[in-house]
């Protein structure tokens, strides 16, 4: 019953993911397309993986358990773990990743199935297409990890607020997946680990969802490569032109206090191309994010002081939110960086 109980909740997540159109969850968020289907098609899949486990255990090849065991693995084999994989790097908007290679490498699995079927061998059927598939995933996992590095970078680089872009909680997904893979492929038939296998896909499932339904959709003029980025205006202003067109443009006017405002709309604020503008702030050696925060927390600074200054009685929540913010923990993990103290030792001395 908990076997079946956690396929049919695998299907509905599947087609909730698929048909509805609006968060449950954060419904002010509008998640990425390609990843939500995607994510659907894991859940279907993994719903149809425990009826074809059911299938081939009570209906069909019952007297052969070692070719059940073959079939059975081999379809979870090129079926989950690209979806797995395909789900992962859709997360990241910086760039299309391609997913043909992680395709293309299930295929000796197919091959070597197929070997231990016609032979009869464990080895060939089951033992090395696991050894195959998890050097497959921690290969997968060191790329995701340097894939994780980029997508980072080009967040700082291109965006003021960070919250509902960063994703390195899919790496508690990876993780997840690995535990749950080795109690699964070690199983000999042990209740105990049957149980806990359903209890960690449950896990995983309420994960991705959380996951999928408070990820932003990021503009895909943002999500372009530098290669392919919009034709640069002809020369490149000089570094003093860039510091007055941001005093003027960006500090004067406020602009930094827009929580969602992207290095693209300040380029085209003050009238030149976002390459040009990354550029400049790269050869000032900051990123684009930390020269919004700096401004921000700047004003922060100084309207906390004014207001201390005339005994209003105002929360650090609500100083940070007037500040541009949209998260505390954002601004207090930004203060932290640009000033070296926290936030409530620096107010403790404006009192003092």
């Amino acid at each position: 019953m908990f076997y079946g109980a956690v396929a049919i909740l695998a299907l509905v997540s599947g087609l909730y993911l698929w048909l509805r159109h609006s968060n449950a969850i954060a419904p002010d968020i509008t998640p990425p397309t390609a990843l939500r289907r995607w994510t659907a098609a894991f859940f279907i899949t993994a719903a149809l993986s425990h009826v074809w486990w059911y299938v081939l255990g009570i209906y069909w090849l019952t007297d052969d358990r070692l070719v059940r065991n073959i079939t059975a693995v081999t379809l979870d084999h090129i079926t989950l773990v690209p979806l797995v994989i395909a789900l992962l790097l859709r997360m990241l908007q910086d760039r299309q990743r391609p997913l043909w290679p992680w395709v293309v490498s299930q295929v000796p699995i197919l091959v070597v199935a197929a070997v231990g079927i016609v032979r009869h061998d464990e080895f060939y059927g089951f033992d090395l297409t696991t050894y195959w598939q998890i050097a497959v995933m921690i290969l997968f996992v060191l790329y995701y990890l340097h894939a994780l590095k980029e997508y980072g970078r080009w967040l700082r680089e291109n965006y003021a607020d960070l919250e509902h872009k960063e994703v390195w909680k899919s790496l508690l997904f990876m993780a997840a997946l690995f535990v749950i893979y080795e109690v699964y492929f070690t199983n000999p038939g042990e209740m105990a680990k049957e149980y806990l296998a359903q209890i960690e896909t449950l896990a995983i499932m309420v994960f991705l969802i959380w996951r999928i339904e408070t990820l932003q959709q990021l503009d895909d003029k943002m999500a372009e490569t530098s290669q392919e980025d919009e034709a640069a205006p002809v020369g490149m202003p000089s570094a003093i032109n860039f510091q007055q067109e941001l005093e003027t443009c960006c500090e004067a006017r406020q602009l930094y206090l827009l929580p969602d405002i992207t290095l693209q709309q300040l380029a085209a604020a003050i009238g030149t191309n976002r390459t040009y503008l990354g550029n400049y702030f790269a050869q000032q050696g900051i990123t684009y994010n930390a020269y919004i925060n700096r401004l921000r927390i700047q004003h922060f600074m100084r309207i906390y002081r004014e207001n201390v200054s005339s005994d209003s009685s105002v929360t650090a929540t609500e100083l940070a939110r007037r500040s541009g913010f949209r998260s505390y923990t954002t601004f207090s993990a930004a203060f932290k960086q640009l000033n070296d103290q926290t936030v409530a030792a620096w107010m403790k001395e404006q009192i003092i």
